[in-house]
């Protein structure tokens, strides 16, 4: 069974590097046309080629190319309505010849639809009818029986990533733009959400300056941040936090007799409530930190406290 995936693989790994290498300036050209159209990208296939469709879709509509799918059948009984005469349409058929695919291009040319087609070979009829065409012919299949389309999916949900990620570059795609189309995964949360929501804010571990190692001991173990904060909401003198107290106990062996004031840190690190977590974040990993006071360091007034773990 390994050797059989072994197999699998090393045949797919062939045939992409295949296609990669009839890669032409055609490439470009398609690159162009998709960043100048003033409507949406619309993918059509179907079978195989359709589902493979469906994701080169979304991954468009998630990297800033806004795009859907449109199920050839559907649209052949009503919902070519869908389409506007400023789309540009992408058309999967590796046959180049797909029945269903064919008998929307009257329909396209007559809308002024520029068409890109996907085929594996550039004389069908889908490659002759398309004002662009990208070639994706693979040597051969995966399947033993030449049947199932394997290495030709692949090679064609492969040519779909390539015009994403050429699209993204060409557009400065960024990290901040993702996320606000991934507003629930765990990137659009970071960059989406500000330190103000995650923020504590009640109950913190706030004590005197002139506490005694005992107390600040109790105080940390009772508020379970792993710090307390010397002073009060109106005024932060400093922070202590269980390292210091490590630190404390190595460097001093009367480290037991000192008061919070004299082991405390008196310039914490503060962050603004507005910030997104992911500044947040990347703050303190450069500070090497964990936790870091919310408020405003100028006035040393504190709102919350934040946690990398939180």
């Amino acid at each position: 069974m390994k050797e059989i995936a072994k197999r699998v693989f090393d045949i797919e790994i062939e045939s992409l590097k295949a296609v990669s290498n009839s890669i032409d300036d055609e490439f470009e050209k398609v690159v162009n046309a998709i960043l100048k159209t003033t409507g949406k990208l619309v993918v059509i296939g179907i079978g195989k080629s359709g589902i493979i469709g469906k994701k080169i879709a979304a991954t468009f509509s998630s990297t800033g190319t806004p795009s859907f799918f449109l199920h050839p059948g559907e649209a052949f009984h009503g919902d070519l309505g869908m389409v506007d005469h400023h789309d540009l349409v992408l058309l999967i058929s590796y046959s180049g010849e797909t029945d269903e695919v064919l008998k929307l291009i009257p329909f396209l040319k007559w809308n002024k639809n520029i068409i890109v087609s996907l085929t594996g070979n550039t004389n069908s009829t889908i490659a002759k009818n398309s004002d662009y065409h990208l070639f994706i012919n693979i040597s051969h299949e995966a399947c033993p029986l030449a049947l199932a389309p394997t290495s030709s999916t692949t090679a064609t949900l492969v040519m779909g990533d390539a015009l994403a990620v050429a699209l993204m570059e060409s557009r400065n795609f960024l990290h901040e733009d993702f996320a606000r189309f991934h507003p629930g995964g765990s990137l659009g949360k970071k960059l989406l959400t500000r330190v103000r929501d995650l923020m504590r804010t009640d109950s913190l571990p706030f004590i005197k300056n002139s506490a005694s190692f005992t107390e600040i001991l109790l105080r940390m173990s009772e508020g379970r941040l792993g710090m307390v904060i010397v002073g009060n909401f109106d005024k932060v003198e400093g922070i202590i936090t269980d390292g210091d107290l490590r630190r404390a106990l190595l460097q001093n062996p009367d480290s037991k007799q000192l008061t919070a004031v004299q082991m405390m840190t008196i310039n914490p690190v503060f962050i603004d409530e507005d910030e997104y977590v992911n500044n947040a974040e990347k703050l303190m990993l450069n500070k090497k930190i964990t936790t870091i006071l919310v408020g405003s360091e100028k006035n040393r007034i504190i709102k919350g406290i934040f946690q990398i773990y939180s």
